[in-house]
């Protein structure tokens, strides 16, 4: 068996679309296991680009794909972005878990009235209802993608949560604007569309495990935005580092040969929350736009830093990461320096590690090692330059990459320098022996 977990090591938006994308030519299924509609993974075929928010990126590869019971699904995006696929003539080879949770119009009703309330402890959510359909899922009250394709079970489990929901919403002064009748019909119809993709995923997937079959697990969001293990409370909903593919898609532990962690050439996130190598320059405007650092789901421009080294080595050890995918070091190019935040002061004091609390890091200032930049590729030279590998790169890029690799002590097995599959440099085939 091969079973590779793909996570990302930052605040997200690591590039793990096109990361994903291009090692699933070697695999046989590949598994979104956590988040919902508030993570975009977007991959670039020869010029085309695909922009999923649920379906898993394997799609465009016309692999088998699994949507796994820590997702949680909007029904209605989901089906979008199946037609979408249709319309250019891919029809998706899509299982989704009887187990996954379903959002609903109110949840995405109480994450806008939650984060009004929260003022300045808010967290900088997508208002998607991703953190609402969490709290039903942890509260033992919510449904499940079992039930919306069950009418009569579906119109029960309505007709006792309605009033419940319409309360919650009335608490914050919202309006509660959908009727029970609404809803169960909606949602009828989403469920008699998605019938026959729902069903025991964790039964076949383990059977094709140990059948030998080669499986990519498709992280969502980043490190740093995990429920437990990332900067509370200004993260995501739900547990998003690599021991989450066990629990959002039923595998035990032992059937896990190697993780990779996707790192971006320097730090970008959306929302609220610190961010100490943040640049508020105009070197972090050239990387914003040079990137295209707006989110894939919202539209927001990101905030963006150079790559952060204690939040870098925590991520390799909470993961428990084989291997560093690098990505976007076309981005950086053009710059006559570019820098790594190898540690932190704070009041004075030298900290290596990332601090748990919110608070402390909103007070870290960045300690920077300073290296020589590198000339970018003229149009449509890229891809020549991949094709050529690594020892094709120009010096000053190759000695930033060695620098990442020693100070997280962790080699690189895959290098990307421009969006597209074929700017992709591999080091190391992860699905290899």
């Amino acid at each position: 068996m091969t079973c590779v977990v793909i996570v990302g090591t930052q605040w997200g938006d690591e590039g793990k679309g096109k990361v994903v994308d291009y090692f699933a030519g070697k695999a046989d299924i590949v598994v979104r296991f956590s988040g919902g509609n508030n993570a975009g993974h977007t991959v670039v075929v020869k010029g085309k680009k695909y922009a999923f928010h649920l379906m898993p990126c394997g799609a465009v590869r016309g692999k088998q794909l699994i949507i796994g019971n820590g997702v949680v699904v909007d029904p209605k995006v989901l089906l979008e972005e199946i037609e979408l696929l249709k319309k250019d003539g891919i029809t998706p080879k899509l299982s989704i878990s009887e187990r996954a949770h379903v959002i609903f119009p109110y949840h995405g009703t109480l994450d806008e009235l939650e984060e009004q309330f929260k003022g300045k402890m808010k967290a900088g959510t997508t208002k998607r209802g991703i953190g609402p359909c969490y709290e039903d899922k942890a509260g033992r009250f919510g449904l499940r993608m079992c039930d919306i394709v069950n009418k009569e079970m579906l119109k029960e489990k309505i007709e006792h949560l309605f009033k419940l929901k319409e309360k919650q919403i009335q608490v914050y002064g919202g309006k509660f604007d959908f009727t029970k009748e609404q809803l169960i019909e909606e949602y009828t119809a989403y469920g008699a569309k998605l019938k026959s993709c729902v069903g025991d995923v964790n039964l076949s997937l383990n059977k094709a495990i140990d059948e030998g079959k080669k499986v990519l697990f498709e992280g969502t969001q980043g490190t740093m935005l995990d429920i437990d293990h990332g900067i509370y409370p200004v993260g995501t909903s739900c547990n998003v580092i690599a021991g989450a593919a066990c629990t959002g898609a039923g595998v035990g532990p032992t059937k896990i040969d190697t993780v990779v962690g996707l790192a971006k050439a320097y730090v970008s996130r959306v929302g609220e929350g610190p961010l100490p190598t943040e640049l508020l320059d105009e070197t972090g405007e050239y990387i914003r736009k040079k990137g295209a650092e707006f989110g894939t789901t919202t539209g927001r421009p990101r905030r963006v830093g150079w790559l952060d080294m204690p939040a870098l080595k925590y991520a390799c050890r909470v993961n428990g990461i084989n291997w560093l995918a690098i990505t976007k070091l076309d981005v950086l190019a053009g710059l006559e320096k570019v820098k790594i935040c190898t540690a932190y002061t704070i009041d004075k004091k030298v900290l290596e590690d990332i601090p748990s609390s919110c608070e402390l890091l909103s007070r870290c200032k960045p300690v920077y090692k300073e290296m020589k930049g590198w000339k970018g590729f003229a149009e449509g030279q890229a891809e020549g330059v991949a094709k050529n590998g690594f020892d094709e790169l120009p010096k000053e890029l190759k000695d930033y990459v060695a620098e990442v690799s020693k100070l997280s002590n962790t080699s690189p097995c895959l290098i990307s320098i421009g969006p597209g599959r074929e700017e992709t440099i591999i080091l190391k085939d992860v699905f290899g022996k």
